[in-house]
């Protein structure tokens, strides 16, 4: 083969490279003007509340007019009895996170074990999902009351037990805290359902062969291999515990009795459109958004050097 067309041959198959690296840059410019929107309304919408959120927690704003003041909604904060109060009941609502991912976990695993009836179940426990939180407080009433369904179920049992948990202060969380485990449980019974059947079912039937029996098959490969969906779960209810039960507090207690079932987000409900202390209202907000990243940045990382 001559040189010349050694030299044409190369110069054509090198050709296209211009063209792909053209048509990629054109791609990513499409691409960005098609997101363009979505990331404006993203900061619209959650970036710019954020910060303003942050600068109104160093004024004292009534809502109509801010002034700067500085640390003093922090140094009132920290300084507040009712605001370790308050983080004492968050503390409680935590403490039920590891049953809200445990029973849904031992419920997924028997579904995916197709017992009789398996796909009626699955179907019964996602229900509470498709409730909203007002509807589950409106019953959660129903149910712990003086005079509630809980009460007449002694009754009928002639049971000498007669309850009052919405009477009182811790009585009251427990019951917020049963109610919350139940709300998130047929979200996490999916996720979970929805991990297991990304296992492979060989490593199982390796397992009953070498005589594992259910309970070792759960806890020495269903655990394991299910890591990230049990982290995603984890987070999806941590956020829920901290950020999305208001409606069903306002329902349920009102807070009460006392602050024995006042949330912090409850709390930011009460200083700022209660009493009206808007700045001290979004110091609270800004260290419950840091308290939330801070716990879901160590369960990150707790989770990961365990995959690791």
């Amino acid at each position: 083969m001559t040189a010349p067309a050694a030299s044409r041959r190369s110069s054509s198959s090198l050709a296209p490279r211009p063209l792909a690296g053209r048509l990629r840059r054109s791609q990513r410019r499409a691409g960005l003007v098609f997101i363009l929107p979505f990331v404006a309304l993203e900061l619209f919408l959650l970036v710019l509340p954020m910060l303003q959120t942050l600068y109104y927690s160093f004024t004292r704003w009534d809502g109509l007019s801010s002034t700067w003041i500085g640390l003093d909604n922090y140094q009132r904060l920290f300084g507040d009895s009712t605001f370790w109060r308050v983080v004492l009941n968050n503390v409680f609502l935590l403490l039920s996170i590891p049953f809200a991912i445990l029973i849904p976990l031992l419920v997924a695993f028997l579904l995916n074990e197709h017992v009789r009836g398996w796909r009626f179940f699955r179907s019964i426990y996602f229900l509470p999902t498709a409730i909203s939180w007002v509807v589950i407080g409106m019953v959660a009433i129903r149910v712990f009351a003086s005079e509630g369904i809980l009460n007449n179920l002694f009754d009928q049992l002639h049971l000498p037990i007669h309850l009052d948990l919405l009477g009182g202060e811790l009585s009251a969380m427990l019951a917020v805290s049963i109610t919350f485990i139940w709300s998130v449980f047929g979200t996490n019974t999916i996720i979970f359902i929805t991990g297991m059947a990304t296992l492979d079912r060989e490593i199982y039937d390796a397992a009953k062969v070498d005589g594992a029996g259910s309970f070792a098959t759960f806890r020495l490969i269903t655990i394991p291999m299910l890591m990230r969906f049990i982290q995603f779960a984890f987070i999806v209810t941590l956020i829920t515990a901290f950020t999305a039960l208001f409606s069903l507090i306002f329902i349920m207690t009102g807070g009460g009795p006392g602050y024995g079932t006042t949330t912090l987000e409850f709390y930011v409900y009460q200083q700022a459109f209660s009493v009206g202390v808007f700045g001290y209202g979004a110091a609270i907000g800004v260290v419950l958004s840091v308290i939330v990243f801070v716990i879901s940045l160590a369960q990150t990382r707790l989770f990961r050097s365990r995959l690791d």
